[in-house]
């Protein structure tokens, strides 16, 4: 009798578990359905979480000006548990690489969390139509972490913790400021907090500290090199242009002194090996290949696909400058200054203004409050210059610094023993 029994809720079981797992993925699609402003629902693949999904979440383009009108921002749901903590993607950018089958996120996979993950209004399927620049701020991108962050706090109670990196990591840092009760620990990466457009700590770095003198001077002498080329590479690099068919806002010649500027910057940033810088005495193609792969001059044209990015530097963010006097004797540019406003910027907004108020209220806010936060940056990374690296004596703000890291630093990266220091300090956080 109990074998009969036994084997008959064994069928019950079997019958009726597809049904049951069903239903449980249902019931988180319905809740995201049934959040106030939520559009569309579509569930994604993946390899790694339990569900996965995407929703378009309507938000006001300005929140001190109703009459603005709503645009739908792109949010990606990786669902882990409804009893696991819950980390916030502040994405500086686009939502794209998170839409792939094998996304994962870091401390999501270190600490077994949800994902919510939030594209920065402005760009990818976050575009508002007809595109109006006055609403591109970082208040209005906090309250859309802000609005979202609310309507799933009752889908996700547990802890919550913040992260991005770069332009993201910035996003992180700016959430806790401005909404510091919104999550419960913060993790930016490689993230500055620049002062002005161009904020003046970057060239310093890259010409006096970043590496060793040999190293710098190896870098220094190729930029050199692809000056004293110039002639030669030009028909390259015209020829390059026309066929990507780049507009610049200024001549080819000047964009090609501004690529060979941007050359050490991005060559320290990604942590480029030195042994790929080709030979001072290289034919002018192997020159220009490794010159053109390493800067791509889209970077200065009115096709980038920045110029979101772009607006905000120049009118909130900050950036760096160059410093062109090594390197003068050899170029037509004359000066470097403002161009960030002269090339990049639509020509609407040429004459935009820098206003310091993000950077006083961050800095401001850092030094008067304490609370649980991870930053990571890279020793080698020019961003770094302008990072948080200055804070000392706090209790719970951290700040680690790989020592040969890039702008590529990651928790993963950093040694053994600094790896498991964060971890456990983070997992005490969640459980504490």
């Amino acid at each position: 009798m109990k074998k009969q029994n036994f084997r008959f809720i064994l069928f019950l079981f079997l019958l009726f578990s597809p049904l049951l797992l069903n239903a449980a993925q249902e019931g988180l699609k319905n809740k995201l359905e049934a959040l106030a402003g939520v559009n569309e629902v579509s569930d994604l693949k993946s390899t790694y979480y339990n569900e996965k999904y995407v929703m378009m979440f309507e938000h006001p383009l300005d929140y001190k000006n109703s009459q603005a009108g709503k645009f739908n921002q792109r949010v990606i749901i990786c669902h882990a548990g409804f009893d696991r903590p819950t980390v916030i993607v502040t994405e500086g950018y686009w939502a794209d690489y998170a839409m792939r089958e094998n996304y994962v996120e870091e401390l999501s996979k270190l600490l077994n969390t949800n994902v919510v993950f939030v594209e920065y209004r402005y760009f990818g399927k976050s575009m508002p139509n007809p595109c109006n620049w006055n609403y591109l701020t970082v208040e209005n991108s906090l309250n859309d972490l802000h609005q979202v962050r609310t309507a799933l706090k009752d889908i996700y109670p547990g802890k919550w913790i913040a992260t991005g990196i770069s332009k993201g990591g910035q996003t992180t840092l700016f959430y806790r400021t401005y909404f510091p009760n919104d999550v419960d620990i913060s993790v930016p990466y490689v993230a500055p907090l620049n002062r002005s457009v161009e904020d003046g700590r970057h060239q310093p770095f890259i010409e006096k500290k970043v590496s060793t003198a040999q190293n710098r001077q190896k870098v220094k002498d190729f930029q050199l090199e692809l000056l004293k080329r110039k002639s030669q590479l030009m028909p390259l690099f015209h020829k390059h242009c026309q066929e990507k068919k780049y507009e610049f806002r200024d001549s080819e010649e000047n964009i090609f002194d501004y690529c060979v500027m941007e050359y050490a910057f991005g060559f320290w940033q990604w942590g480029t090996s030195l042994d790929k810088i080709p030979a001072l005495n290289a034919k002018n193609e192997e020159i220009f290949n490794h010159f053109i792969t390493m800067i791509e001059p889209d970077y200065f044209s009115k096709q980038t696909p920045y110029t979101s990015f772009n607006v905000q530097a120049a009118r909130e963010l900050g950036y760096y400058g160059y410093d062109i006097k090594p390197f003068r004797k050899y170029m037509s540019l004359k000066s470097s200054r403002d161009y960030l406003r002269r090339l990049m910027l639509p020509d609407e907004l040429r004459n935009i203004h820098f206003d310091k108020t993000l950077y006083k209220n961050v800095m401001k806010f850092l030094k008067k409050n304490d609370p649980r936060m991870i930053f990571i940056y890279g020793g080698i990374d020019p961003w770094s210059a302008s990072g948080c690296t200055w804070i000392k004596g706090k209790k719970n703000i951290k700040v680690y610094i790989q020592p040969d890291g890039s702008h590529r630093t990651r928790i993963s990266t950093m040694q053994p023993d600094v790896q498991k220091e964060i971890i456990d300090r983070l997992k005490f956080w969640l459980n504490n």
